[in-house]
């Protein structure tokens, strides 16, 4: 994993695939085979994924979500970007977003946002943006590597966080073992490998919350293949906890 430092403070309309053309350079450059991992919070702010929350008007749910102790603009950000509020306990909202995703705020969050008051949504499409980043460090760089676009998700039953991957582009996100043989002969009936949330999550390690370093390349895995974070989304007829 190498991180990809000197990046700047990201706003509206940068051009973020020039950007980690430029970190790679900086970096050694990209190779054939490699992953750029991209934090979601880079992608979002340069969409203009971002809401001020002075413009936000709660709702009565929102009030009621709230609690004592939450932002009720903050949750009629979150409402407005959920499909279902999954569990709730105020001021805490575990939500299922639009695309699919089951977390925390739906994705909403107020660290590393652009000023005080400011909110950073998840990306609109997170697997268009890893491919519109790939498209363009391809044209910069004439290396075509895997993107990833991931996130820091909270994990049921486990304390911590890691990082998955919420947009991929150019990899293959599932390594399907169904089929094949273990070392003993046994049919493997249900393994499938999260190659894409493993390489998130990998890639934290040199990222971090506080580091300011939003991307990394990730070197000496293969991938290769294509497919897109949706294809990691647990489908609704086998999620054994709706």
């Amino acid at each position: 994993m190498i991180g990809l430092e000197g990046l700047p403070e990201l706003g509206p309309g940068d051009d973020l695939g020039a950007l980690l053309a430029e970190a790679c350079a900086r970096a050694g450059g990209l190779e054939a085979g490699d992953v750029l991992v991209v934090a979601q919070k880079a992608v979002s702010k340069v969409e203009g994924r971002l809401v001020r929350l002075a413009d936000v008007e709660p709702s009565a749910r929102a009030v009621e979500l709230a609690g004592e102790e939450g932002d009720p603009r903050q949750l009629e950000v979150i409402l407005g970007e959920s499909a279902e509020v999954v569990r709730s306990r105020p001021p805490l909202v575990i939500a299922r977003t639009r695309h699919g995703f089951v977390c925390a705020s739906a994705g909403v969050d107020a660290s590393n946002a652009k000023g005080p008051e400011t909110v950073v949504l998840l990306p609109v499409d997170p697997d268009a943006s890893a491919r519109s980043l790939r498209e363009r460090v391809t044209e910069l760089t004439g290396v075509a590597p895997g993107v990833v676009v991931s996130d820091s998700f909270g994990r049921a039953w486990r304390q911590g966080t890691t990082d998955i991957a919420i947009g991929v582009a150019g990899l293959r996100p599932l390594r399907d073992l169904r089929g094949t043989r273990d070392s003993v002969g046994y049919e493997l009936r249900s393994t499938m490998i999260a190659d894409a949330d493993e390489i998130a999550g990998a890639a934290e390690l040199v990222l971090g919350k506080s580091a300011g370093i939003p991307a990394a390349i990730v070197r000496g895995v293969d991938v290769s293949g294509d497919g897109t974070a949706q294809e990691l989304v647990m489908p609704a007829d086998r999620d054994l906890f709706p």
